[in-house]
Parts: structure tokens; C-alpha cells; sequence
């Protein structure tokens, strides 16, 4: 039996044998992914994930993974976790790194060490209502990676346009997708 080809700690060879079942069966492709939320007091509030479905089948495998969320001081919080906006930052910090990960390994190319940082300028007079001229939302964000490999630095520069390019958080922020909002009853 061949050895299995872990690259980056990706096994390649489940990664093409994912890809060529997909080509075969377009449906195995379709995810949907959940989050609930409950509020718990002031600016903080608790969400939670475990379950989605993929692949043809519901998955439940894992135990439930929460993540506090709250607001600095400054903001009428008491800093018991990372604010939403910070999340988002996070959620782009591990999805194109994984992006950019993956499809290093998937060109056989090995990664020594990915560091990135984040930065989101954001300006409070849109969310607190005090301006109609400015958005509420980041206005701009910037993303910085190093990256140490064996490679060319337009080697690095060509991941990190993939890591974009293939990047589910990227292309959600980048090229904003419909999200409807309705009260359950």
C-alpha cells in the first residue's frame, strides 16, 4: 500500500481523491453551515457551533465549540471576548490561511511558516446612528502575510492571490453575498 502524501499537514491525496468525487457527483460540494446566538447581558452574547451538513450528510461529530463575544469598555462592554468585528477579522485570518495552505500543498509546495496580521478601519458614526454618509461596517481592511518556504517571493506572491482567490470569508467580504434577516416566530 502507498504511503499517503502529507504536505503542509494537508494529505494531498485525500484532497484530489475530494476533488475527483466532487467532479463525479456535484451535489457532494453543497455545505450549509450554522451558528445560533443568544444573548447573554449588556453588549455580551454567546455563539455556538456543531453541526452542518456536507458531503450528502448531516455531520454532528464534534462537541459544541462556543465563542464569547463582547465589546471593549470604550464600547459599553466588559471585554469577555472578541468584539463581532474582530471576529471577522479572525474568520479572514484562518480562511486564507487555510486557503493558501492547502493549495501550496496541492503544488507540492511546502510551507515553512505562515504569519499574517489584520487591520480594519472602522468608523463608529455609521453604527451609532450620528451619520447617514457613513457606512457601518469596515471601510477598509488590510491583510499582511509572511510567508517562509523554499520558493521565489512571486511564488509567494502568486499563493497569496490563490488564498484570495479561493478564500470562502475572502469572496463573502470582498464580494458581498444576499443575507436576509427575518424575525422567527
Amino acid at each position: 500500500m502507498a504511503q499517503e502524501q502529507i504536505i503542509n499537514g494537508v494529505n494531498v491525496d485525500q484532497l484530489f481523491n475530494t476533488i475527483e468525487q466532487i467532479k463525479e457527483n456535484p451535489e457532494i460540494a453543497q455545505f450549509k453551515f450554522r451558528a445560533a446566538n443568544t444573548w447573554v447581558d449588556g453588549t455580551h452574547n454567546r455563539a455556538t457551533v456543531k453541526d452542518f451538513y456536507g458531503a450528502l450528510k448531516e455531520d454532528d461529530s464534534r462537541e459544541p465549540l462556543t465563542f464569547e463575544i463582547d465589546e471593549p469598555p470604550v464600547l459599553c462592554g466588559r471585554n469577555l471576548g472578541a468584539n463581532p468585528v474582530e471576529y471577522l477579522l479572525v474568520a479572514l485570518s484562518g480562511c486564507l490561511t487555510t486557503s493558501l495552505v492547502a493549495h501550496a500543498a496541492a503544488r507540492g509546495i511546502e510551507i515553512k511558516k505562515v504569519a499574517s496580521r489584520y487591520e480594519g478601519d472602522l468608523d463608529l458614526s455609521g453604527f451609532l446612528g450620528i451619520s447617514e454618509e457613513v457606512p457601518v461596517g469596515y471601510k477598509n481592511i488590510r491583510v499582511y502575510f509572511k510567508i517562509e518556504a523554499d520558493i521565489t517571493e512571486d511564488q509567494k506572491a502568486e499563493l497569496v492571490k490563490m488564498a484570495q482567490k479561493y478564500s470562502p470569508v475572502f469572496n463573502s467580504i470582498a464580494k458581498p453575498i444576499p443575507v436576509s434577516v427575518q424575525l422567527e416566530k
